[in-house]
């Protein structure tokens, strides 16, 4: 990896140093089918002519390529031997005029692991797919190119593929001859949202019109894609009209029409991210496609990764982050709009309650780890960008949004927005292009605001502190900041009393905190409340506290609280507490068995499934696990026994309690469900549920590896064999784990997704003791992982297996070890231990936490 990588230096000479006028690539993936006929990796042929300009003539440059080999370089007619100018990563130009034409024609490799050119054959049918994913700057590993997104150009690709195929690119197809096909000139974008689909892939469109006050009408083609295997499941239908109901907010906001002709979205198969924004073919996981019944969080997840893309389509390439110090640029307002256009234009009103549980808790995580960083980073090279895709850059800044759109008003933070775009429309800019045009339209001094939200990192805990008169009234609520860095935080405090058997909001105030200390002096006099709700309905970014009488009303009444914001923001506030050993892991559990069942919000009650099994799992006293995970385990059961028959609650608590079983009663029952013997009233026990269940059953010795064979025999699909593999790994067999780390760690004989299927099985909470012999495995290996093998699955495999499970001191030393060892390590290599690390110190201050409990 060392050799690819790019500094924001260099990018910065080539920038200053070039101009690029346009790009026309020629793939033909031919090749893609059939069997190999040489050695590996399989190969395509790929051409690319790159006209552009030099401001210094005579300069010297270079262009990036990834490839097994170069057939010929060609620059101002001249043929260079590319064995003396290309390297493996660069090909380097020099004595260059003032106009250029670089013509590269390579053997480029297709991937297995998500990066570049992705091929994968359906084990269904043997049908052969391929996509395209590139950010940060994997476009160089399909064709030759300036790779950085401030060398923005026009595009025209032109591919060859079998006839029977369809291929799609950002542009729309403008021609075909025989088996190849020319597609329309994009606008000028960056390298890295150039996009190719191409395969036998199922196909359904679509038309989004939009007739304007002056009789004009806008028409844009939609089209939905996905493998043939998952045809039966595809609901086009709903994916259209979040399409069609997104268009319609972003035009009525933006007042820019969308500026990239058609709109395809095309579902891909072993993708290693949530979805990618490409202009005109937006990639997305196929998991999107849902083969069995979900809950309708998995449909708003869904709708809101649709609409965070078509944001993009705006905020990222229309505009564009010159570096990604400023990656913020788009994917903070990405992640702000895919919930404000969620709330705004479709069915989901509920959006900022999901945002607020469960998207705000990876930005907390995030922003407590050694590696957080300001919202606008400090991305020194591709390594540190790729790993800045994180809850920070994401779910922290688009918090840090909601709060600015509550500083300096909606109209004011859109009006800034459509200034912005019509000012740098197919340009890059800086965080100061976008403050200049907010202090315009706002009024505000946007220094201050950004000097102290987007460019300090950490999180502020607010508490709230009140004094009462001999009456019961208050004489004065105080609100009280601490952190490292002092922020302005635009918040409102919700005053709460039991009124029957709820527990509702009656009084409320705004108030800027700021400091310290800040008194809200508009709630003195007021009733004594039963709870005291700091940030209610959300408005900054912060961790909530209580006081004391607060969090024992939670403790007795936390299931009394009917809305449902300031419901998820208590959980939310309630799991920061157990994360910083504040609160023991037992309580937390506690209060899952007492009113998790009463949760009403099914995203909220996925999420605190998902908290109480990591309260289990990694926060509890050891000694108290095994009890743990029996009253969790009895009281999911519980619930899925009670829950309506047929219910989104049903299924969540069926997946909950397959996630928990352990004993014999537990397996008994999960067996039961899958061959027939035993029945829940309204379970439908679907494929999806049918691997829910068997893997605990092969994690546990009851289910080998012949019945999870015959398991895949049913469902002999991608979905099945990712599945299958999941559940081989998970069995408890040292010959199965040793078996499992040699194929993660010793080859590269998987694809990406069966790497992440290995790694998941193989790390089973149940499994300590078989597992703690890879501790000292692991730190042999992952420098020699983290130099060989890509990005990607150096990421997967660093982060992966990392020994956390252990939860001892032992690990947590031999981690501090191996940091003391290699102070040398790529930095990227180290700051994904450092927050293993990190995660592991906090585990182990959170089970002492509950142990001094018992």
């Amino acid at each position: 990896m060392p050799g690819e990588n790019l500094s924001r230096d260099e990018a910065r000479a080539r920038a200053a140093l070039l101009s690029v006028d346009s790009y026309e690539v020629f793939l033909d993936l031919r090749s893609a089918t059939g069997e190999s006929t040489g050695p590996e990796p399989r190969t395509f042929r790929s051409v690319t002519t790159i006209r552009f300009r030099a401001a210094e003539p005579g300069a010297a440059t270079f262009a990036d390529l990834i490839a097994p080999s170069v057939t010929a370089v060609t620059l101002n007619g001249e043929k260079l031997d590319p064995a003396a100018v290309f390297d493996g990563s660069r090909i380097a130009l020099t004595g260059l005029p003032a106009e250029n034409v670089l013509v590269v024609d390579a053997q480029c490799a297709y991937s297995r692991t998500g990066e570049g050119l992705h091929r994968f054959v359906d084990p269904e049918d043997g049908e052969v797919y391929l996509y395209t994913q590139y950010e940060p700057a994997d476009a160089r590993r399909v064709f030759a190119n300036f790779e950085q997104p401030d060398l923005k150009a026009p595009f025209r690709f032109e591919v060859a593929a079998p006839a029977e195929w369809t291929v799609w690119s950002n542009g729309a197809e403008e021609s075909r001859d025989g088996e190849i096909r020319r597609f329309a000139r994009t606008q000028p974008i960056s390298t890295y949202i150039t996009a190719v689909v191409a395969g036998p892939y199922h196909h359904e469109t679509d038309v989004y019109t939009r007739t304007y006050d002056d009789g004009t009408t806008l028409e844009i083609p939609l089209g939905a894609i996905c493998r043939k295997g998952l045809a039966r499941h595809f609901d086009a239908d709903d994916i259209f009209l979040i399409t069609k109901q997104g268009l319609d907010f972003f035009h009525d906001h933006f007042d820019y029409p969308y500026p990239f002709g058609k709109y395809d979205q095309a579902f891909v198969p072993e993708y290693n991210i949530g979805a990618m924004e490409n202009p005109g073919c937006v990639t997305f996981r196929e998991e999107y496609i849902f083969r069995g019944r979900v809950t309708a969080a998995s449909y708003e997840r869904r709708a809101n990764v649709i609409l965070h893309e078509m944001a993009h389509m705006w905020f990222g390439d229309l505009v564009t982050m010159r570096w990604w110090d400023d990656l913020w640029l788009k994917e903070s307002f990405a992640d702000f709009m895919g919930s404000f256009s969620l709330v705004g234009a479709t069915r989901f009103t509920d959006g900022w309650v999901t945002f607020a549980n469960s998207r705000k808790a990876s930005a907390y995580r995030a922003d407590q780890l050694p590696s957080t960083h300001p919202v606008t980073a400090d991305i020194h090279d591709l390594e540190d960008a790729k790993l800045n895709f994180d809850g920070i850059t994401y779910a922290k800044g688009a918090s840090v949004l909601k709060q600015l759109v509550a500083y300096a008003g909606r109209e004011a933070f859109l009006e800034g927005a459509r200034r912005y775009f019509k000012a740098h429309a197919y340009g890059n800019t800086e965080l100061g292009d976008l403050l200049s045009v907010l202090e315009e339209t706002s009024g505000r001094d946007m220094t201050a605001w950004s000097r102290s939200w987007l460019q300090t990192a950490g999180v502020n805990s607010l508490t709230p502190v009140v004094t009462y008169d001999a009456g019961g009234r208050i004489t004065e609520l105080a609100v009280v900041q601490d952190g490292d860095e002092l922020r302005p935080h635009r918040v409102a405090v919700g005053l709460y009393r039991h009124e029957g058997p709820d527990l509702v909001r009656y009084a409320r105030a705004e108030v800027d905190v700021t400091g310290v200390r800040t008194v809200v002096t508009e709630l003195a006099g007021a009733e004594k409340p039963a709870l005291v709700l700091v940030n209610d309905d959300d408005l900054t970014y912060c961790k909530i506290r209580f006081d004391e009488g607060s969090l024992e009303t939670l403790r007795s009444h936390l299931g009394s609280v009917t809305d449902s914001l300031a419901r998820a923001l208590c959980w939310s506030a309630l799991w920061n507490l157990t994360r910083d050993a504040l609160m023991p892991a037992r309580d937390f559990v506690a209060l899952v068995l007492d009113f998790a069942g009463r949760e009403s919000d099914i995203g909220v009650l996925q999420m605190v499934h998902a908290w109480a099994r990591t309260a289990l799992v990694h926060y509890a006293a050891p000694e108290w696990r095994e009890e743990g995970g029996r009253l969790l385990s009895e009281g999911a059961l519980r619930e899925l026994r009670v829950a309506e028959p047929g219910s989104q609650h049903q299924l969540t608590w069926a997946r909950f309690f397959a996630s928990l079983a352990a004993t014999d009663a537990d397996l008994r029952l999960l067996r039961g469900l899958l061959d027939g013997t035993a029945k829940i009233d309204g379970l439908d026990v679907d494929q999806e549920l049918r691997w829910a269940f068997l893997e605990p059953l092969a994690a546990h010795g009851a289910a080998d590896e012949t019945v999870i064979g015959e398991e895949l025999a049913r469902d002999d699909t991608a979905s099945g064999k990712r599945h299958q593999v999941r559940c081989l790994a998970a069995r408890p067999s040292s010959a199965v784990k040793d078996q499992a780390w040699a194929q993660v760690v010793e080859s590269d004989a998987l694809s990406n997704a069966l790497v992440t299927a290995t790694i998941s099985g193989f790390a089973q909470a149940s499994q300590r003791e078989l597992l703690a012999p890879y501790v000292t495995k692991y730190f042999a290996a992952i420098e020699r992982v983290w130099a060989e093998r890509s990005i990607q699955i150096g990421m997967d495999v660093v982060a992966g297996l990392h020994p956390a499970l252990q939860g001892d001191r032992p690990t947590l030393d031999a981690t501090d070890a191996w940091l003391a060892a290699h102070p040398a390590a790529p930095p990227a290599l180290r700051r994904l231990v450092l927050e293993a690390r990190d995660d592991l110190s906090r585990a182990l201050r959170a089970q002492a936490r509950d142990a001094a409990a018992a």
